[in-house]
């Protein structure tokens, strides 16, 4: 049996990963989040609700107790702090398992029109404070997996391939349910895509842009 804490629990792809883990293992799982009132438990023998900052190092630390694995869906313009918290933290308690999400283009790896369309789509700094968030994590000695997902749908679909880091990144869009089942995969197994960033997209998306923009 695995204990998760999951940071930004209350996040699309968090909830379906929840489900999963609920449904097809025995985990354990903590749900952390700024405001508690959001989530629902739908098991109590199996879910525990932790209100808290995840820029908060003493906060991040409290919750790692007992935990084998950190599977962070953070957001916001202060993701990089959050990222510098998380390591911090995870240091502290000694959890060495990271699975991160973050998005597509921090490395300028998506070609063509679409990778053009999506800087445009995402100027303001988005991409460059995300590129920094996963460069703390990739420079820490955590067993992380980066997961970059193409753009986000609502699709009731599990279809995806991978891409590693260096590599052109694929297609245009992807599913929350194909992110969260990757992440469930990642936690079931601590070697998946070890200190690795991948990329994951639908197969068959290499349009422009996303269809369902």
């Amino acid at each position: 049996m695995t204990t998760v804490l999951i940071l930004g629990a209350n996040g699309k792809i968090a909830k379906l990963a929840e489900a999963e883990l609920l449904a097809q293992t025995a985990d354990q799982l903590k749900l952390f989040l700024r405001n508690a009132d959001r989530l629902t438990v739908t098991d109590a023998s199996r879910q525990q609700v932790i209100e808290g900052d995840a820029t908060d190092p003493a906060a991040l630390v409290s919750a790692m107790d007992h935990v084998d694995v950190v599977y962070a869906n953070l957001a916001g313009k202060n993701i990089e702090q959050q990222a510098k918290s998380v390591v911090t933290a995870m240091n502290q308690a000694g959890v060495q398992r990271l699975i991160w999400i973050s998005t597509l283009g921090i490395y300028d790896e998506v070609p063509g029109n679409f990778g053009k369309w999506n800087h445009k789509m995402l100027d303001g700094g988005y991409l460059e404070t995300y590129a920094a968030a996963a460069k703390i994590i990739e420079q820490s000695n955590l067993n992380y997996t980066i997961v970059r997902p193409a753009w986000l749908s609502n699709r009731d679909i599990v279809s995806y391939e991978t891409t590693r880091k260096g590599e052109p990144f694929k297609g245009t869009e992807v599913s929350r349910k194909s992110i969260a089942d990757f992440v469930v995969q990642l936690i079931a197994d601590p070697n998946k895509a070890s200190r690795q960033s991948i990329g994951v997209n639908q197969p068959g998306t290499d349009g422009d842009k996303p269809s369902f923009y």
